[in-house]
């Protein structure tokens, strides 16, 4: 590893230009996802097929909304493979941002194709048509699958931290909450700027084809973004000592992982009950209302107020935890749903109740995409390796999964409801805008009902049951040494002194049990009298723990040591602690590595004991202990420990 000063500046100028890049990137990725999975479907029923024979029409709007299903539903089965193939990417670019700029550049290229004819193919070689389609959206939504499940991917490798990892998250969000608003803001004032013929309200071929192209280039440019501004963080956690392949263990560690599971499960039915509502909402406008131009005035307020509740999520789930913002959200959109259901055509009440409906999904959408996240940790303590791009892989394929659902439902309820080529407001008997009104509420009120259930019942992935885990994980840090890194010598003897003062305790009499038996290594514990801990030889900073309790050291001779601060003090979430070195920094003996607040852990109720063990000792001969136990020293002044 490259030594570093650790410029704070410097370090600072490179987050934010990778979170803002990262939130680039949601931006362009929920603007193409929005315009595939809705407004295409618009496109379909509406401009596709125009042959003059209504039935004909019905009928080519029939099989294109079902291979899209099919396809779609098919292409599921691919994507854990595809996570497992990220997984195992290694370039000098990156391990994810190569699939971001490839996928996101071919699947705007062929997103834009498909927004025409296809050289009037649809109506001279109908079947050929059909076939061409076929192939070009496979290809899509492979390349899409692994731009998508690259691009979340890339959460867990930014950080450890769950607390960062909000942060993180959320700032994508509000490029996603920007992305998929505002492509809903400029759909209908962009078709109908470019169409040479605006009557009904839906456009022409001209202009959607305009808002493909324009779709197209900001999938392009912000897929760029994201390869050029974005930084993965290294860090042994995140090293696997086995990769996932094969049909077997793909799907073995995904089903022994029961909190995903069990949150997928959630998240998939209550991905189909949106998707449906989301997609007939243009329809609402278009078709019930008769306005479809004040569509951009929803999706505009929209974008303001789901800015607002995505910016505030942090300090939601701080106050309320994950679980009571999900039930609350579930109930605000159950709510909202019964207001639209009786709105009619006032436009306030319709926009009250779509934004009650609105609103609330981009919160869920960070509690579930935190609880997967979280899942990874727990899935690598529980089967003993790490699968990021595989368990993310998750939360992509229930999207696609309810959009390749609803995108079936909307065409069958299109030609049901007569909302197809040449339909207007006036057109829609009371039949039709019954059973679209069926579709559009009762259908997704029922989803969701149950994706609350399930989720209340089986999600136990809690906030601290995170903490417990990843504070389980730190003490299996330093295991294995890089050997390309740092060669483990042999032939030499060293001696440690402690990095802190106060009273030397036998590592086997400390409270905690898994320091106790020496699994974490040998070594030594220490009752601190003073809360500065310094580096007790040169070494490089190879880990520093998200909440600044512990910290890990390599030095030139490859050993490997855990400086680790009181016992269950993760749970303080770095209240207290002061970390004065970063990640790769190469510090020398005597460096102030971590300031820490005694009477803070004491006051929380913790053991404040520090425990320094030698996390690869099994690479040595057994640790002679220099001091006695009861022994008072001093920060870097006598020995307490001989190695060879």
């Amino acid at each position: 590893m490259v030594n570093s000063t650790g410029n704070p500046k410097s370090s600072k100028l490179k987050n934010i230009i990778s979170r803002v890049s990262y939130a680039f990137g949601a931006f362009g990725n929920d603007m193409f996802y929005g315009a595939l999975s809705t407004y295409f479907i618009m496109f379909v029923t509406t401009h596709l097929f125009n042959s003059g024979n209504k039935t004909e029409n019905n009928r080519m709007i029939v099989y294109i909304t079902t291979i899209i299903t099919v396809l779609r539903i098919v292409e599921l089965l691919i994507d854990p493979f595809i996570g497992n193939w990220i997984d195992r990417t290694k370039t000098r670019f990156g391990q994810f941002k190569p699939w971001v700029v490839v996928g996101g550049t071919i699947t705007s290229v062929i997103l834009m194709f498909l927004f025409t004819d296809l050289g009037g193919i649809n109506k001279t070689h109908p079947l050929l048509y059909l076939i061409v389609f076929a192939v070009l959206y496979i290809t899509m939504d492979i390349f899409y699958s692994f731009k998508d499940v690259a691009f979340w991917s890339m959460v867990p490798a930014l950080s450890f931290s769950s607390k960062e990892r909000e942060r993180t998250a959320s700032s994508a969000r509000i490029g996603s909450t920007l992305g998929g608003g505002l492509v809903g803001v400029v759909v209908m004032p962009l078709v109908l700027f470019f169409s040479l013929n605006k009557t009904g309200g839906t456009g022409d071929a001209h202009g959607w084809f305009a808002f493909g192209l324009m779709i197209a280039i900001v999938g392009i440019i912000t897929s760029i973004a994201v390869g050029l501004g974005t930084h993965e963080v290294q860090s042994d956690l995140r090293k696997n000592k086995e990769n996932t392949v094969g049909f077997k263990k793909i799907f073995r560690t995904l089903t022994q992982n029961d909190q995903l599971m069990w949150i997928a499960l959630t998240y998939g039915i209550y991905a189909v009950g949106i998707n449906i509502l989301n997609s007939l909402v243009l329809y609402y406008f278009t078709f019930i209302m008769g306005k479809s131009t004040l569509f951009s005035v929803f999706q505009t307020i929209n974008i303001v107020i789901s800015l607002v509740s995505v910016s505030i999520f942090p300090k939601l789930v701080d106050k309320f935890n994950r679980r009571r913002v999900f039930a609350s959200c579930i109930g605000i959109m159950l709510a909202g749903i019964l207001l639209f259901s009786v709105a009619g055509k006032s436009l306030f009440l319709v926009l009250v109740a779509a934004e009650m409906f609105q609103v609330p999904q981009a919160v869920i959408f960070l509690v579930v995409l935190m609880i997967i996240t979280d899942s990874v940790e727990y899935g690598q303590l529980k089967l003993g390796h790490r699968d990021e791009s595989l368990t993310l892989s998750i939360r992509p394929l229930l999207d696609k999964l309810g959009g390749a659902i609803s995108n079936g439902v909307v065409g069958q309820v299109a030609v049901i409801a007569g909302m197809t080529t040449g339909a207007t407001a006036a057109s829609i008997t009371s039949d039709g805008q019954f059973k679209f009104k069926v579709m559009m509420f009762a259908v997704p009120a029922v989803f969701l009902i149950i994706a609350f259930l399930i989720f209340w019942k089986k999600s136990t992935l809690t906030e601290e049951k995170h903490a417990e885990i990843m504070a389980q994980l730190e003490k299996t840090w330093g295991k294995e040494v890089k050997p390309e890194a740092k060669e483990v010598q042999h032939n030499f003897t060293m001696t440690l002194a402690s990095p802190v003062s106060g009273e030397i305790i036998a590592l086997d009499k400390v409270a905690d049990v898994t320091f106790a038996s020496g699994q974490v290594g040998q070594g030594f514990a220490v009752k601190p009298t003073d809360g500065r801990v310094l580096a007790p030889f040169n070494a490089t900073v190879e880990r520093i723990f998200e909440t600044r309790h512990a910290i890990g050291l390599v030095d030139d001779h490859g050993v490997a040591v855990l400086i680790h601060i009181g016992f269950d003090t993760v749970k303080m979430k770095g209240t207290g602690f002061v970390s004065y070195v970063q990640e790769g920094q190469y510090v020398t003996k005597g460096t102030e590595l971590i300031e820490f607040w005694d009477p803070a852990i004491k006051k929380a109720g913790f053991d404040d004991t520090i425990t320094v063990t030698i996390t690869n000792s099994d690479k040595f001969s057994t640790p002679q202990i220099l001091a006695r136990p009861g022994e008072l020293v001093s920060a870097n002044k006598q020995e307490v420990l001989k190695l060879q």
